[in-house]
């Protein structure tokens, strides 16, 4: 084995975009892969000092869109470019922008799924950002992408990961198993 020296190099990390207002109301998108499932029905994400998190000071809702490989090259933009220097960055990507329904907040409806979620609290907050809590109000799925059984269907909707290590995305594949269930062959 080969070691290596310390990095996050947790994976997969979900490539998500996070919609909020900007202060006159335009909707304002960044990309973040430092996130995750805080406990049932909460999220956490680390923020740094961004546009949204200006935004998120000002107004606690959020959206989360989960990027896929159709929209990976507009999601990367929202990464790249940063909404304190393109006030309507939004706009470059052409995305289809629509106000949440239970949150004040932008909904990309360019993306398979989204998340209408409200910071609870902010953890370790400093100059260059903070870790939020954030409780999940609402999920948005286009019909599209439902199973048979009526639930998101992953495998449908090209979700991407992003690679830490080489700095890439990758499409998340097929089902290969069965959680919860494969293990007890061993028992």
């Amino acid at each position: 084995m080969k070691n290596f020296n310390p990095r996050a190099w947790f994976m997969p990390q979900s490539v998500i975009v996070i919609g909020t207002y900007n202060a006159d109301g335009t909707p304002n998108a960044m990309n973040a892969a430092w996130s995750g499932q805080w406990d049932n029905d909460k999220i956490m994400i680390s923020m740094g000092n961004h546009q949204t998190t200006v935004n998120l000071n000002a107004n606690p809702d959020f959206t989360v869109a989960f990027a896929t490989t159709e929209t990976m090259v507009a999601a990367d933009y929202v990464g790249i470019v940063s909404g304190k220097k393109v006030k309507d960055k939004v706009a470059k990507t052409g995305w289809k922008v629509e106000k949440g329904e239970q949150v004040n907040a932008p909904v990309f409806t360019d993306f398979p799924m989204t998340m209408e979620c409200r910071i609870e609290r902010k953890i370790d907050e400093s100059e260059t950002g903070y870790y939020i809590v954030a409780k999940i109000l609402n999920i948005r799925v286009d019909e599209e992408y439902l199973a048979e059984d009526g639930k998101p269907d992953l495998e449908k909707m090209h979700l991407l990961t992003f690679d830490p290590v080489h700095l890439g995305y990758l499409e998340i594949g097929k089902r290969v198993g069965n959680a919860f269930k494969d293990g007890t062959q061993l028992k």
